[in-house]
């Protein structure tokens, strides 16, 4: 997939705010400084569209940008958030899960793991949430190029033991670098193969 258009559409702090669900849509989510919005701005070819900073929880709301008129990119805020209020965190928690849990369109949801540490529980009880519920998700462990390609399919492995008490089947993994756009044509192949099994129920189509 080639990325011809990025265009931002809104914030949203309420599911009832986000855009009309008549396109696929693919979340990216993670714990808190794992390189989410560098991920974003790789993928798409954009360094400004997702905002980088050095300071955790830059991301407060649920963002939609438009993808070559066709599909949405959604960058939600990050998990684990060490630096704000507990009436806050519970309010990004109620956000998300309201998100996660009954936004039509949802088709993926890629959830990133910092491929330079040892599994960490928020992270696996986070996937294990998912898994649970029955919400397709991908891994995405970011910043290989840290890193020699061992220590990351070390990473790889460790995590996935983390997970076989809960899940039988491995879900698909890509591994990636913002420096270095590793992965991005994997993950953009993979939206353009899950984009395909789109279909907008009938009862929730356009009737020109």
């Amino acid at each position: 997939m080639i990325i011809k258009s990025t265009t931002f559409i809104k914030s949203s702090t309420k599911l009832k705010d986000c855009p009309p669900f008549y396109k696929p849509e693919y979340a990216f989510i993670g714990r808190s400084n794992v390189g989410k919005s560098s991920l974003v701005n790789m993928l798409t070819g954009n360094g400004k569209l997702a905002k980088v900073s050095g300071r955790p929880g830059k991301t407060q709301t649920i963002n939609h940008f438009l993808i070559n008129e066709n599909w949405y990119l959604v960058d939600l805020p990050g998990y684990g958030w060490a630096r704000i209020s507990d009436s806050q965190r519970k309010e990004w928690k109620v956000m998300i899960d309201n998100y996660l849990y009954n936004r039509e369109n949802l088709m993926v949801i890629f959830v990133l793991i910092d491929s330079r540490i040892p599994p960490q529980k928020i992270d696996v009880e986070f996937v294990n949430h998912l898994g649970e519920n029955g919400i397709p998700f991908v891994l995405v462990f970011t910043k290989a190029d840290k890193q020699s390609r061992v220590k990351t399919d070390q990473a790889v492995a460790n995590f996935k033991n983390a997970l076989k008490e809960t899940f039988e089947e491995m879900p698909d993994i890509f591994i990636t670098s913002s420096e270095t756009d590793l992965g991005k044509e994997d993950i953009l192949s993979y939206i353009e193969r899950v984009n395909n099994l789109f279909v907008i129920p009938p009862d929730k189509q356009i009737i020109e």
